[in-house]
């Protein structure tokens, strides 16, 4: 089973393997959540709207994740999570990017080519190879959208972190979308730290338009 990082950059492709357009500086905050997300599954952390804590300093085996977790434990204070998720996105997500596409790379998921968009812009491309895997995730959220059916807690927690970057609106029809909203709602309401990534990213943007208003005047 693919981790909760390695499944987010995977969905983070388009079908020509190029990332698909991300909500203003979100994808670090998304890696990082996808990072918490597998840890707290793991029960190493746990969460309240005040501090993250760790609760099991034992190494998953995950080089990725123990990287985080060991951060967390020699920290030796108690932050909130939305302050945790600003400090590793600032310190690890392009490590944490660069990690996970790695092992989607050695697990033979997606392939690694370069790529050329009209002549001047050069790109990297990780078309997919196994499709069975991104095809199984894909309907797996649209029955958990689309249906009243009890939801998986990590799918509960994996609608979250898409919905907070955007990409929900990507791999969904505008139709499809349109009827889910409400179930997106309800379900974002049953997780913690997908709601913090959400409000990490809000605020980015919130400050990113103050500060370009006097630009535009």
């Amino acid at each position: 089973m693919l981790t909760f990082t390695e499944e987010i950059m995977l969905l983070m492709l388009d079908d020509d393997g190029v990332y698909r357009p991300v909500r203003g500086s979100a994808v670090e905050y998304i890696l990082v959540g996808a990072v918490l997300m597998d840890l707290a599954f793991a029960k190493r952390i746990d969460t309240d709207p005040e501090q993250l804590m760790v609760t099991d300093p034992t190494p998953t085996g995950n080089s990725l994740l123990d990287r985080t977790l060991e951060r967390i434990a020699d920290a030796g204070e108690n932050m909130s999570p939305k302050v945790w998720m600003e400090v590793l996105a600032r310190e690890q997500a392009a490590d944490i990017r660069q990690q996970a596409m790695s092992t989607l790379i050695e697990r033979g998921i997606v392939e690694a080519k370069d790529g050329h968009f009209r002549i001047f812009r050069s790109i990297r491309r990780y078309p997919t190879i196994d499709e069975r895997i991104e095809r199984e995730a894909k309907l797996r959220l649209k029955d958990v959208l689309l249906s009243d059916d009890t939801p998986d807690p990590r799918d509960v927690a994996m609608i979250g972190l898409l919905d907070a970057c955007g990409i929900l609106e990507a791999i969904f029809s505008e139709t499809e979308m349109k009827r889910a909203r409400p179930r997106i709602k309800q379900l974002r309401m049953m997780d913690l730290i997908g709601r913090e990534v959400g409000s990490v990213v809000t605020d980015i943007e919130e400050s990113i338009t103050m500060a370009m208003a006097p630009l535009t005047r």
